[in-house]
């Protein structure tokens, strides 16, 4: 590493090392591992239906021998549009283990964003849901896809729910029609018929493509980072010595609320569970309430979610009926957690809750707080192990910079993709010099701790101060009558520019702008007050919670051109 003794090194927990030595190796090998050693153990909890790790195994080589008899070859992709179901998991260690490049794909997806995510992947194999099928059956000829293995809710429980599931989905006009013809659209079943299984090894697990990661898109359409065995075993050795526990010390069970096809949900509740042996609870559809149901019923240890999701469990009017003292570790990311939502998170659960830094294409972690050593308010943390970060300006993106001055957040390490999959111009700018450009605006205190200040693309400079939105966003959310906040910069007819909030109220409270602009004005400098509030009954959000600004600045560009309009006429 570039620097022997960081300065980060005293707020490390004893027992943790900062240096480990990485082994390049293949995914599927830690379910292997898990059914070797602890066979027996819980690997899938859903509803009426329990796997165990010995039985998630020989389903997913069953699954694997299916694809490889239906024309699978090593290095093809397999597409997985699912939400969080056992046959997710059962799918994607079953891709794996046929030698294939899984691509994980959003099922809200519609008509334009399908056709360019499959017409950039070219994936052979399709696994869905008969709930999705009526918007992918009239795409197919278009999409390229060769074989489509379409799956029921029922197919992911046990018996009598197997059998009575789709008989109230009839009764409720909600079991969609699906015309198997055992060749370009296959039952789940189907695939398990022969009882054949398959399992095979990459030869070189630091270049072989275990995944196509699409990202957010948030900068236009999504680009397919290429994630290899290699960079995600790295990152697993790494979570393990920043989580100190593995399989032989630990029992944990996940509660598995993150989407399955995001890197965070994918890496944290279907991988992560089986290096530890321990156990995941997929949830398809969030619910607050059903979701403090799961925890009171299975009392989980592991909780992975976006800040959206704590925030809106802690608003349950019953939350104090509740025990969540089971929870003993929470890993939050995607989004900025509030501190105000953090702490009061941790005063219910009393568990540990860390916050990082990831990104689809670090594998994604890259930056954590020590779950048992210093966590500092408002810190991502620190580098996890064999990760290099640096501060550099903002100008040339070259010129490193020191502790306290912001700059853009440049990170090195053996868990960073290999570059995304046909964008060679998008992967030499983005891994310029050897180093992933993370967007990310930070600075680094003289311990050692990284501090995100802002999104690069979200700065906004205002009367020639550089604004950045996530620091107005903190102080409103410490406002006691406020759900939820963001601002941004929008579009302004004399202005050309100006700062706008965002905001839900808490329900039943009522807002003035007049009192929000007092309480601003009392924490922030002039020049960072909102000169714009607008009050909304929700946010726009991606599925994994995070706040679109984009969707609310195309909302203000619209109106801006309907009023430009309006004049004309």
């Amino acid at each position: 590493m570039a620097d022997s003794t960081p300065a980060w090194m005293p707020h490390l927990p004893e027992g943790t090392d900062a240096h480990i030595e990485i082994t390049p190796r293949s995914l599927q090998s830690y379910l292997d591992e898990a059914a070797a050693h602890f066979g027996d153990r819980k690997a899938v909890i859903f509803q009426n239906l329990t796997l165990t790790y010995k039985e998630l195994k020989d389903k997913a080589e069953t699954f694997a021998a299916a694809l490889r008899g239906h024309g699978i070859n090593s290095g093809d992709r397999v597409a997985i549009m699912l939400p969080n179901l056992p046959q997710t998991i059962i799918a994607f260690w079953g891709a794996l283990k046929a030698g294939a490049t899984v691509v994980m794909t959003n099922p809200l997806y519609m008509e334009k964003e399908l056709t360019h995510h499959f017409s950039d992947s070219k994936p052979k194999f399709l696994i869905t849901l008969d709930l999705f099928w009526s918007k992918i059956e009239p795409l197919r000829p278009r999409l390229g896809v060769q074989t489509c293995v379409v799956t029921r809710i029922a197919d992911a429980l046990a018996f009598p729910l197997n059998l009575l599931q789709p008989l109230q989905a009839r009764r409720q006009g909600n079991l969609p029609e699906v015309h198997f013809d055992g060749r370009a659209v296959i039952s789940w079943k189907a695939m398990f018929k022969t009882g054949r299984r398959y399992s095979e090894e990459p030869e070189n697990p630091s270049e072989a493509l275990a995944l196509l990661q699409y990202t957010g898109g948030t900068t236009g359409f999504a680009k397919g980072a290429m994630l290899t065995h290699g960079n995600l075993s790295a990152q697993l050795q790494q979570l393990l010595a920043l989580l100190q526990c593995d399989a032989s010390t630990s029992s944990h069970s996940f509660l598995s609320i993150m989407p399955f096809f995001h890197v965070f949900g994918l890496m944290g509740n279907i991988v992560l569970p089986a290096v530890l042996a321990a156990s995941t609870m997929p949830v398809p559809r969030y619910a607050p309430h059903d979701v403090l149901e799961l925890i009171k019923k299975h009392r989980p240890t592991f909780f992975v979610g976006a800040p959206s999701v704590y925030i809106s469990l802690m608003q349950q009017k019953d939350i104090a009926q509740y025990d969540l003292t089971c929870i003993q570790l929470c890993i939050s990311g995607s989004s900025p957690f509030p501190q105000a939502s953090l702490k009061q998170f941790q005063d219910i659960t009393h568990a540990n809750i860390t916050e990082g830094l990831g990104l689809t294409e670090a594998s994604p972690v890259v930056i954590a707080n020590p779950v048992y050593g210093l966590q500092k308010i408002g810190s991502i943390g620190l580098p996890i192990p064999e990760t290099e970060v640096r501060i550099v300006d903002l100008e040339t993106g070259e010129k490193e910079l020191g502790d306290n001055e912001c700059g853009e957040l440049v990170v090195r390490g053996p868990q960073v993709m290999k570059g995304y999959w046909n964008q060679p111009e998008e992967t030499a700018a983005t891994l310029a010099g050897g180093w992933l450009h993370t967007g990310d605006i930070a600075y680094r205190d003289s311990d050692g701790y990284y501090f995100i200040v802002d999104r690069k693309k979200d700065m906004a400079i205002v009367g020639g101060y550089n604004v950045f939105p996530r620091e107005i966003d903190e102080v409103l959310h410490e406002y006691p009558k406020i759900k939820e906040a963001v601002s941004l910069c929008v579009p302004h007819k004399s202005r050309g520019e100006t700062l706008k909030a965002y905001i839900v109220p808490k329900e039943g409270e009522k807002i003035t702008v007049s009192e929000l602009a007092a309480f601003c004005r009392s924490k922030l400098a002039s020049y960072k007050v909102p000169r714009m509030f607008e009050f909304r009954e929700e946010l726009p959000k991606s599925l994994v919670g995070k706040v679109l600004r984009r969707a609310l600045r195309e909302e203000e560009e619209k109106k801006q051109r309907a009023e430009e309009e309006a004049k004309k006429d």
